[in-house]
């Protein structure tokens, strides 16, 4: 997934979404939800339309605000974040900000175990401490919240999270009146024997 801003300075011109994979059928319609939530915006006001997250893809939705936050960073910006499986039910999750390590953490059911600053925390509510950060170790915290927290639907069986009717409308695809007619679709796909990367398809030229 991807979301790229054109903007003068002040306010996006034209926002363009793209959604190379999704897990249901109803995911690429947010395509032109994103695009119709943030054109026109002033870019400081992006996190004021957080009314519209969840009638978004709240991917593209996080990352249209990371692009309107970026919008005049005159450098490349480059987040890697890395998840663990469990392994006796532990992870642990890093984030590196253009290759050296800002944060990193353990988590067992979805509470963190370590750091001692952050033990007993559950991912879901970390917004107080993560707002006592600086603005971009709050930006980085952010976004391995994020991701822990997706990462989570890989341990998932798939017969589980198969029914959007089922799922808090949290979501474009989870709102009601997509939910009764989504499906899901494409493959499970498994990058653990290093032999394929998630992003190879991508021209990083782009």
């Amino acid at each position: 997934m991807s979301v790229t801003l054109e903007h003068d300075g002040a306010q996006a011109l034209a926002v363009s979404a793209v959604l190379a994979r999704a897990p249901w059928s109803t995911c690429p319609d947010a395509v032109a939800r994103c695009e119709q939530t943030f054109t026109g915006v002033a870019l400081p006001d992006f996190p004021a339309r957080r009314e519209q997250k969840a009638h978004n893809c709240t991917h593209l939705y996080d990352l249209a605000l990371l692009a309107a936050a970026h919008a005049h960073d005159v450098a490349t910006l480059v987040y890697d974040v890395y998840v663990s499986d469990p392994v006796e039910g532990e992870r642990r999750a890093e984030i590196r900000r253009d290759g050296e390590r800002v944060l990193d953490w353990r988590d067992k059911d979805y509470r963190v175990i370590a750091p001692d600053e952050l033990a007993g925390l559950k991912l879901m509510e970390m917004r107080a401490w993560i707002e006592s950060l600086d603005a971009d170790r709050q930006e980085a915290a952010r976004i391995l919240q994020w991701a822990s927290l997706i990462a989570h639907g890989r341990t998932i069986p798939l017969a589980e999270q198969s029914d959007a009717s089922r799922m808090p409308p949290t979501c474009y695809t989870f709102q009601p009146e997509q939910a009764v007619r989504a499906q899901r679709v494409g493959k499970a796909r498994d990058f653990s024997d290093g032999s394929a990367e998630p992003l190879e398809f991508v021209d990083e030229t782009v």
